[in-house]
């Protein structure tokens, strides 16, 4: 991994798992795999919080191991850890699809690593009957319904299962230790839901005489049928399938893209097909599966009345379209095409922002033209010849644009040397990708130290709040209150709404580069699959 991706992932460790294990997978990042006594060592660590730190790893997906030469070693996913930045986005995708049901069901999974269905459904159900109503309660039913709604769309799937530990030779040099368990390559069961028997519960509101007893009592209740019956589901964890999720996002890139430059009757017919074959297709396919045009019209919301001739010029429209957004073949959707462009598009942009208008208008010519010399760039562009030179080399100083040498003879001289001006859209991609990381972990920087700079304010707001609750609790007066909520000072409260204001701004930053960044990881994913 390089430096800045080394540096995301240790402030990521960091903010959500502590400073030990940031330490600790930290340093397993820069060395690689090794040994439980060779990190104790190396990291000055004792030998107990090494293995809890491990296991916490462990749990969350983020470390792996293996047998070696010496005994078992320990290695971390880089790229697993980086997916920790986009927590929020997949937690609000699922609110989005799935309601505040299937929102707690992904945001319990993903704080917890893995969980059974079983224990995922009490405790969402749990949190849904605390934020309701007073004397309600949420049926199990309906979480049940979101969590198999999941599952079926390939959001959540099924850890695998430990794999038997193959028998080591007696004249094996030099022998394994220890018997390291391995986690089964194909389980074919991922989607399939067990058979589990929880205790119903039904919406129902309590009068307010019973209101407190029963509430205990159904605590109590609730205790003793965690530990005590089988929910028939033990030994089955489930977790969350980041790739589906990507899928997903992908999926809605192009879907706007093709809003963006049509209309959102080409977006949908677009997003019909995308959903017809989001299941079907993995997610590192380059194509989506075949689709007939009588499969994309049954297939079309009701609410769109599109007949079928209108439907056929649409497709047309998006076969002849110049930019080549979405490609339909005879194999489905070119969806490394798609991407292609999305990341262009993305290069176009930031070429703009940072060096004008002019300049992105030259970026854009290369694209297309691929190889031209400075004459050319200035005359297809329409720029004077001394700010295309200009514009020429602050790109090339950039590394934004490269400069290709064709010599006409061997000894290379000058003035019998074509010298070209060309884009490579990959390396650029990748260079722009790692200034995204480096922004992203300037901004956990700052949040982190405008967040310890006023931290005795922070705990001094929430000490308050904790009172105010509580006092309204009791049913406490109005006076009693204002008299509390006078704790704190004027300038303190014109010092926390803007502290607020600049981690609010500081969080919307991180998500926003987190959307650029998921662009360049998919094209180049995308690209390197393709090769």
């Amino acid at each position: 991994m390089t430096t800045q991706e080394v540096r995301l992932c240790g402030l990521l460790l960091q903010e959500h798992y502590g400073e030990v294990v940031e330490k600790v997978g930290t340093h397993l990042l820069r060395n690689g795999a090794l040994m439980l006594r060779a990190i104790a060592h190396e990291t000055s660590t004792p030998l107990d919080l090494v293995k809890k730190s491990l296991c916490v790893l462990i749990q969350h997906g983020l470390c792996g191991f293996r047998s070696g030469r010496r005994g078992v070693e320990y290695h971390l996913n880089g790229e697993r850890i980086l997916r920790v930045l986009r927590y929020p986005r997949y937690i609000y995708t699922a609110k989005t699809l799935y309601g505040d049901a299937g929102e707690l069901i992904v945001e319990e999974v993903l704080q917890r690593g893995h969980m059974t269905m079983s224990h995922a459904v009490r405790t969402v159900a749990d949190r849904l009957t605390h934020n309701m109503e007073e004397g309600c309660s949420m049926d199990y039913s309906e979480v049940v319904s979101a969590f198999s709604r999941l599952v079926e769309t390939h959001f959540l799937q099924r850890c695998p299962s430990i794999a038997e530990p193959s028998a080591t030779p007696v004249d094996a040099v030099p022998p394994v230790p220890v018997a390291v368990p391995t986690l089964a390559e194909n389980h074919p069961d991922r989607y399939t839901l067990p058979q589990i028997s929880l205790k119903g519960r039904g919406k129902r509101r309590l009068s307010s005489e019973e209101n407190e007893g029963d509430e205990r009592a159904g605590k109590r209740a609730r205790l003793d049928e965690d530990h005590s019956e089988s929910s028939g589901d033990e030994g089955i964890y489930w977790q969350v399938n980041f790739d589906r999720f990507h899928q997903h996002f992908r999926d809605q890139a192009i879907v706007s893209a093709v809003a963006g430059k049509m209309d959102q009757t080409s977006s949908e017919i677009v997003r019909t097909m995308l959903r017809m074959s989001e299941v079907t297709t993995t997610p590192s396919a380059a194509y989506t599966q075949p689709l007939s045009a009588n499969e994309i019209f049954r297939a079309l919301p009701p609410s769109y009345s599109i007949s079928r001739p209108v439907l056929e010029q649409y497709l047309s429209l998006l076969v002849d379209d110049p930019v080549r957004l979405l490609l339909l073949l005879d194999c489905g959707s070119d969806l490394h095409k798609a991407l292609a462009n999305l990341a262009r598009a993305t290069l176009e942009s930031v070429v703009q922002e940072r060096f004008g208008s002019r300049s992105a208008r030259i970026f854009r010519l290369l694209l297309r033209k691929r190889h031209l010399e400075q004459k050319q760039v200035e005359d297809f562009a329409m720029i004077p010849a001394k700010e295309a030179k200009e514009m020429l080399y602050a790109l090339l100083s950039a590394n934004l644009v490269q400069l290709q040498e064709i010599p006409k003879t061997p000894d290379h001289a000058p003035s019998r040397t074509f010298y070209l001006y060309t884009v490579n859209p990959l390396p650029t991609a990748r260079m722009l990708l790692q200034h995204c990381y480096k922004a992203v972990a300037n901004l956990i920087e700052r949040r982190l130290h405008e967040t310890k700079e006023n931290k005795r304010l922070l705990e001094k707001s929430q000490r308050i709040e904790a009172i105010l609750a509580s006092l309204q609790a009791s049913g406490a007066e109005p006076a009693q209150l204002t008299e509390v909520e006078e704790m704190i000072t004027a300038p303190e409260r014109q010092q926390l709404e803007a502290l607020r204001h600049h981690v609010n701004k500081l969080d919307s930053s991180e998500n926003q580069v987190d959307e650029t960044v998921f662009l360049l990881e998919s094209y180049i994913n995308s690209t390197m699959n393709t090769r």
